[in-house]
């Protein structure tokens, strides 16, 4: 719950940022090549030949214990890879070598570089402890196997029998103070196992798609940022979303919708903590200045993301631009009022420990909303080309208001009722007017716009209009027809024909998987729920083999796309099973 390594088939850490999530990789080689930054643990190959890849790998358990398993010609061995949750100091990545059978030889090749490969370290010993020092930063390697350094990278070569374990770990630590403490493996394994397992015993959920549930719970469990509260919407910076393409983008922060939705999940599956210390961090981020309020923040509040481009870095599979930071976080978006809103009253609805400055932002975002909900923005998608009157975005709005004078009802917030009735009526009616196709029966993207967006199919799931409304299974079939990929799956918007360059950018994008979970949805709110499971179950045969998603399904080169691992994907997969699960639509 401080950062996420990101570990391969091959057994290489190609991803690693120390100490936070948003903090500089120390292994960058997923965005360029092992000259960046990588850490392979797996069996010992031939110089020229590509790394032997695991033959099997899982979770242990409901956990995020990574176990690999490699068969080799002399044997097969184990890699056990974690990082123990820690509180109050930075994070450790631990990886423990296994002998399963055969006597196995090993190699462990470590080439740190800061900076998102930029710099290279000074590597030395202290005490027998190898250290990386560059600048502010320190990483410690600790392990029994014998370690020598050659062409700026530290190796160890070693055996495994059956019953061998071999431990390595690298720690962070500032590199002006007092080295770490050197880690037990072996407690830390035990101490990570238990946390997991009793964390994934609050879950109240126990229907037929609990394994995919729980995973996403842990996923996003995961995506959270220990110390604060905050929830990053993945724990990657460009990973493309279309091979070779521009749209690359950082998402190492809070976005308030991301979060949002999240809380929502863990709220509905009985995670109350996890909400508490959400709606924490949301107070402070915010702060006494809601009319300036954000889209993202740092993941502990901060508000200047700067975004630059990495040009050292030539890219997963060469998409350039390596972005970090991100230019959106001042972009007006309006729809953002409405899940802040809908998470606070979902908390408030599910017992939540009453909190009166929650409360009074909540009465300082409406006032705000009501004076600015009829400007154009750049709406849920972060378009980077014109404002417009987003659908999406107004409906929000009402869902803001509508949520607020149930607070005002219930008794627990004062506030000009009849006006905010009455403004909930003006949104509605704007609209349904304004952003309703009645030749063909279905909402758009903006007021005056022919084309589609995938965001209308919560429409019926935020309550605006009941499920049975002709509106609202007209929008649904349209999108079908309009924005379906040919396996099935919902594009977010059309990126090409008469109103291409909506976002701004160049290039295409894949199947958006959040959008595609919402059409699962709302097929089951119809009435068409078998469609619905069966649509469901073609998204969870997507993930890829330890349960996780991306953004985006490639219908083309058929392979996740995007920034990985997704909570909006994972979320939307939650809500699915639940509304699934309630209406007894599921197979077997």
């Amino acid at each position: 719950m401080q950062a996420a390594a990101l570990v391969c088939r091959d057994g290489s850490v190609d991803w690693l940022c120390l100490p936070r999530f948003d903090s500089h990789a120390v292994f960058a080689a997923i965005l360029g090549t092992e000259e960046h930054g990588f850490w392979r643990i797996g069996p010992a190959y031939a110089p020229g030949s590509e790394p032997p890849r695991a033959a099997r790998r899982h979770y242990r358990g409901d956990s995020l214990v990574l176990e690999s398993e490699f068969d080799t010609p002399r044997g097969t061995v184990r890699v056990i890879d974690f990082m123990p949750p820690r509180e109050a100091h930075a994070p450790q990545l631990v990886r423990i070598v296994e002998g399963v059978s055969g006597r196995v030889p090993m190699r462990s090749a470590l080439r740190m570089r800061f900076s998102y490969g930029r710099v290279v370290p000074w590597v030395h010993k202290v005490d027998g402890r190898t250290v990386a020092v560059a600048g502010p930063d320190s990483v410690w390697l600790d392990t029994d196997a014998q370690t020598y350094g050659k062409d700026l990278t530290t190796y160890a070569d070693f055996t495994v029998a059956p019953g061998d374990r071999i431990a390595f770990c690298i720690s962070w630590q500032p590199s002006h103070k007092e080295p770490p403490e050197q880690p037990d493996a072996e407690s830390a394994l035990e101490a990570t196992s238990e946390f997991w397992r009793e964390w994934v015993e609050q879950c109240t959920y126990h229907g037929p798609y609990r394994e995919a549930v729980i995973r996403s719970l842990i996923t996003l469990k995961a995506l959270t940022y220990g110390p604060t509260g905050g929830i990053v919407a993945a724990p990657t910076t460009s990973l493309p979303e279309e091979i070779g393409g521009v749209r690359n983008w950082d998402y190492r922060y809070t976005w308030l919708r991301d979060a949002a939705i999240t809380l929502s999940s863990l709220l509905r599956t009985g995670y109350r903590e996890e909400a508490r210390a959400w709606r924490e961090w949301l107070l402070r981020a915010v702060a006494g200045d809601p009319e300036n309020l954000q889209i993202m923040y740092g993941i502990a509040g901060e508000r200047e993301l700067g975004e630059t481009e990495l040009d050292w870095l030539p890219g997963y599979e060469n998409s350039q631009p390596v972005r970090v930071g991100n230019g959106a976080a001042h972009q007006l978006q309006l729809d953002v009022y409405g899940e802040v809103t809908e998470a606070l009253h979902l908390g408030h609805m599910t017992g939540l420990a009453r909190n009166d400055y929650a409360s009074l932002l909540q009465l300082k975002l409406i006032r705000y909303l009501e004076a600015h909900w009829d400007q154009p923005d750049e709406g849920i998608w972060e378009v980077r080309g014109p404002r417009r009157h987003f659908v999406h975005s107004k409906v929000m709005a009402w869902v803001a208001v509508d949520r607020t004078i149930k607070l005002i009802e219930s008794g627990d917030a004062d506030g000009p009722l009849e006006r905010w009735r009455e403004l909930r009526d003006e949104i509605h009616r704007d609209v349904c007017e304004k952003g309703y196709d009645k030749e063909r029966n279905t909402f758009t993207q903006s007021y005056g716009s022919k084309e589609l967006d995938a965001s209308l199919l919560l429409i019926p799931q935020v309550g605006f209009l009941p499920p049975d409304d002709k509106r609202v299974i007209g929008t649904v079939e349209a999108i079908q027809r309009e924005l379906s990929t040919p396996d099935g799956f919902i594009l977010r918007y059309p990126t090409a024909g008469e109103e291409a360059g909506v976002d701004g950018l160049e290039g295409d994008e894949g199947a958006f998987l959040a959008c595609s979970f919402w059409m699962a949805d709302d097929l089951a709110m119809i009435g068409r729920v078998d469609e619905a499971r069966r649509l469901f179950e073609r998204l969870l045969a997507l993930r890829n083999d330890l349960g996780l998603l991306a953004e985006e399904w490639d219908p083309r080169l058929q392979r996740q796309v995007g920034n990985f691992p997704q909570a909006f994907s994972h979320v939307p997969l939650i809500d699915t099973a639940l509304r699934l699960t309630a209406s007894g639509a599921y197979g077997g």
